[in-house]
């Protein structure tokens, strides 16, 4: 399997390096990360991180600017993309076909091509036109996984509520991952 990775500048620049980090226990999976230059400027504000921490967490890396990157051609085979946090920008150049970066122009390649895009759209509160261009994306083939938080789980800590967005965000890839605590149901 091959995923790229896209990581904005949204709030939660953390959730994008857990993913990876997440990614990296199987081996089957290739990870193509894209940092945004928001990205890059929100990770020291959020986290003890580098952008060599994060890069180094991924198979191949590609520069945001880059639009001639294997990602950015249909023929390039990949299974996805997954762009975590999703700003509302980046939600914006989705929902417009507006491909001025390379994570834009990989996002628009996978719908193009049929492929599964995963939006985590980190905003709140949302405007309505925040909700118009998820709604838009959401149209165009995307599915939003919002980041928000769950309690049935017992995830008590920071780590195991994006655990569980992790989680999510991997049944969309048909990607079982053992830490994950789904809902059992509840016995009549």
């Amino acid at each position: 399997m091959r995923l790229i990775i896209g990581i904005t500048g949204a709030s939660g620049v953390i959730m994008g390096y857990e993913m990876l980090k997440k990614l990296r226990e199987y081996p089957d999976v290739e990870t193509h990360l894209i940092m945004s230059d928001g990205a890059v400027r929100t990770l020291p504000f959020e986290t003890n991180l580098t952008v060599k921490d994060v890069e180094a967490m991924a198979d191949v890396v590609h520069d945001s600017h880059n639009m001639a990157a294997s990602v950015s051609s249909g023929s390039y085979r990949t299974d996805g993309m997954i762009i975590i946090p999703c700003s509302m920008k980046t939600v914006a150049g989705i929902a417009s076909g507006y491909a001025d970066n390379l994570i834009l122009r990989a996002a628009d390649v996978c719908l193009k091509e049929g492929r599964k895009v995963v939006i985590v759209p980190r905003e709140m509160p949302m405007s309505r036109i925040h909700l118009r261009n998820i709604k838009e994306a959401a149209d165009y083939g995307c599915t939003v996984v919002s980041p928000v938080l769950t309690f049935y789980n017992g995830a008590d800590s920071l780590q195991k509520q994006i655990g569980h967005i992790i989680g999510k965000i991997l049944m969309q890839f048909r990607i079982d991952d053992k830490a994950f605590v789904a809902w059992k149901g509840v016995s009549d």
